[in-house]
């Protein structure tokens, strides 16, 4: 994990599905809309296996 300047921890393996930034970024990399990435959750695994289907 990498920490951010602030010391905190970023888990770059999930989606921030509350920061709109992130889940439109996801939503454009696997060619589907917004709510189709908040449906399936916030891994990004997960997400790449089930919307590739």
């Amino acid at each position: 994990m990498t920490t951010t300047t602030r010391g905190r921890n970023q888990d770059r393996a999930r989606v921030a599905a509350g920061q709109p930034h992130e889940v439109q970024y996801e939503a454009k990399k696997e060619g589907v809309s917004k709510d189709s990435v908040k449906k399936v959750g916030n891994s990004r695994k997960k997400i790449e296996a089930d919307l590739k289907n």
